[in-house]
């Protein structure tokens, strides 16, 4: 009978990978989107004045005051806008609500209208907030006589 050779470590070996095996990584799960506990879903079968209820003060205060000629155009094109298609505007003061997700909409930045898609994540968010105004300085070197070292450098 022929024996068979067993080679065990120490048992501190033995725990080591057991625990490295039990925290291999596995495959992660998307995690369900909620927003202050509402599934998206959830939120589309809302109405508009339960969905006021639940979006920050700021969202909801723009709203109940009631919108502008300009907005109100803007939220009924974004609302009623299918999909694939790009509803362009200048109003960046308009709130997010949960029938704009999915949607594109291409706001203008003061230069030229950008694209973007309306996430969940953004629910309650102004559509401004997606877009740079501004552009960010292009800093060269500094100029001849802004340092120290700079007094003796060959002027040409």
């Amino acid at each position: 009978m022929a024996k068979k050779k067993i080679i065990m470590g120490s048992a501190k070996a033995t725990r080591r990978k057991v625990r490295k095996k039990a925290s291999a990584i596995q495959a992660k799960r998307k995690k369900e989107f909620t927003y202050r506990g509402f599934t998206l879903e959830e939120l589309l079968s809302m109405s508009f004045d339960e969905v006021l209820g639940i979006l920050p003060s700021r969202a909801r205060r723009t709203y109940l005051r009631g919108l502008n000629y300009e907005q109100q155009t803007a939220f009924e094109k974004i609302r009623d806008a299918e999909e694939g298609e790009v509803v362009r505007t200048h109003r960046k003061d308009l709130p997010i609500i949960p029938q704009f997700v999915g949607k594109t909409v291409s706001i203008y930045d003061g230069h030229e209208f950008r694209d973007v898609e309306v996430k969940p994540e953004m629910i309650g968010c102004f559509l401004g907030e997606f877009i740079l105004t501004r552009k960010a300085p292009q800093h060269s070197g500094p100029g001849v006589g802004a340092t120290r070292s700079s007094k003796f450098m060959p002027l040409k």
